[in-house]
């Protein structure tokens, strides 16, 4: 399957590279037609901080005080507040001592914080960083946990996005399906792929792919 990699560049850095393979994917709710490989944005030192600082210069004039990392960002999530911090001294964020902060999954795989973290979201402004949205699903349940904690969402960023607003909420990323033509996303029931009896190359989520 790898030889099928396509890489693909950021256009207003060329630092900012990665990787996707064309097939037949599922994840856990929808059926998508390209793999999109991330994993060096979020796990590799340099690659980690080019693209923090990219993301960062979207939210000079949106006031931070939390980010809550989901699907691997811990390590984009820590460089994205040193350079809302340290970056430009004409953003909102200008030596703010910003949250970076993990939810945890309880038995019913439901997002939780524990008490001794949970002011760091109670009458917080929280920016969600993931690695991909496709269909919103995942950042629908965090907005449903920070309501419960009485956090405030103001914006979602990610590494790849096929929408831009999930309630009204702006999601901002650095790739989008416009980076490759022809990106389809379908819910199982109504996936060409399976209707044509193609077969599933693999499972993915955000943490990679298993083939099938």
């Amino acid at each position: 399957m790898e030889n099928r990699t396509q890489e693909i560049t950021y256009s207003k850095n060329p630092k900012i590279k990665i990787g996707i393979i064309p097939g037949h994917f599922a994840t856990n709710h929808s059926h998508v037609n390209y793999y999109v490989d991330l994993n060096k944005l979020k796990r590799k030192y340099k690659n980690a901080k080019e693209t923090a600082q990219v993301l960062a210069a979207l939210y000079d004039s949106t006031h931070i005080d939390t980010i809550v990392c989901l699907e691997g960002t811990q390590m984009l999530g820590a460089f994205l507040a040193e350079e809302l911090s340290t970056g430009s001294n004409r953003s909102l964020n200008y030596g703010n001592d910003i949250n970076v902060i993990t939810p945890e999954m309880d038995s019913n795989n439901q997002m939780i914080f524990r008490d001794d973290s949970q002011s760091m979201i109670w009458g917080k402004h929280v920016l969600l960083l993931i690695s991909s949205a496709s269909t919103g699903w995942t950042i629908m349940r965090c907005i449903d946990c920070l309501k419960y904690y009485n956090g405030e969402l103001v914006s979602v960023a990610a590494l790849f996005s096929a929408i831009t607003d999930v309630n009204g909420i702006p999601v901002h990323s650095i790739f989008t399906p416009a980076d490759f033509p022809g990106y389809e996303s379908h819910s199982p029931a109504e996936c060409p792929m399976c209707i044509a009896k193609q077969k599933v190359d693999a499972l993915i989520n955000a943490y990679g792919y298993s083939k099938i």
